[in-house]
Parts: C-alpha cells; sequence; structure tokens
C-alpha cells in the first residue's frame, strides 16, 4: 500500500505537537517527552497552575477554609495525574519542573519524532500507577493543599 501511495503522491500527514502548558505549537525534533508522573512532581507546575485566572477563586476559597475550594483543587489535580499519554513540553516551558533530567526528557521527545508520536517512555500512563503511593500522596497533599499559597494575599 505504501508504494501505491507514493506512486499516487498521498503522503501521511505531518506530525504536530503542541504544548499542553502554552498551546504553542513545537517544532519537528524539539522539545521535552514528560511522564505524568514528572509532570505532578514539580511544585512550579502545581504553583502555575493552581494560580491560573480560571483556578485562583478555588485557591482563594481552599486558603479560606471554605471546603468546595479545597474540592475543585482535589479535582484539578485528579484531572492531571490521571492523564495517561506522554506530555510534549515546550522549550519555554521545560523550567517548570524541577525534578526533571532535560537531557533523558529530550532524548525521549526525538524519539517520539522519530516514532511518528508513538514512542512511550518508561513509567508513563496515570501517575498512581507509576508512582508509589506515599510519593503520589506526597505530590497530591503539595497540589491539593499548599500550591499557590505564597501567590495569594487573604483579607
Amino acid at each position: 500500500m505504501a508504494f501505491f501511495d507514493k506512486l499516487l503522491g498521498k503522503k501521511k500527514p505531518e506530525l504536530k505537537a503542541r504544548c499542553p502548558i502554552t498551546r504553542e505549537p513545537i517544532e519537528n525534533g524539539f522539545g521535552y517527552l514528560l511522564t505524568t508522573s514528572q509532570i505532578i512532581a514539580s511544585k512550579k507546575y502545581w504553583d502555575m497552575i493552581m494560580t491560573e485566572p480560571e483556578t485562583m477563586s478555588y485557591t482563594v476559597s481552599h486558603f479560606k477554609n471554605v471546603a468546595s475550594g479545597t474540592q475543585m483543587r482535589n479535582m484539578i489535580f485528579e484531572k492531571y495525574s490521571n492523564i495517561d499519554k506522554p506530555w510534549m513540553i515546550s522549550d519555554s516551558c521545560i523550567n517548570l519542573f524541577e525534578n526533571v533530567d532535560k537531557k533523558s526528557a529530550r532524548e525521549n521527545a526525538r524519539k517520539w519524532w522519530e516514532h511518528a508520536g508513538q514512542f512511550i517512555p518508561e513509567q508513563s500512563g496515570p501517575a498512581s500507577n507509576a508512582l508509589d503511593t506515599q510519593t503520589f500522596q506526597v505530590w497530591k497533599d503539595y497540589a491539593v493543599l499548599e500550591a499557590g499559597r505564597s501567590r495569594i494575599v487573604l483579607q
């Protein structure tokens, strides 16, 4: 079939990637491929997520001891920590992830591009499956209970 596609001039659609954080396109051969467990294991990432305009009201409510704010922050954590596929992160966002080996993340991105987006690094999948229970709980506690504390002013 590939022979006929070449003969008839059909090409596969070009692989494209977009950073899930900034939505900026990532050029072929660039970026960093991270697993969900690498994503959630970052204080900088959670501080950013929990203080975005869309989530700031939940953060303020949480720190004012309003249960619904804490519940929403828990739901936000669950949403991100359950992502199954690896994340292609842009150069402008990689510094949010303080516990990541950038060299291996870049190498994983290279493999992802080479395999037309089909490369999946070890420890991929939902963070609760890839991390031990204690480590997962530490990051969940930070994200839900502490993230963004230094960025808000309560009155």
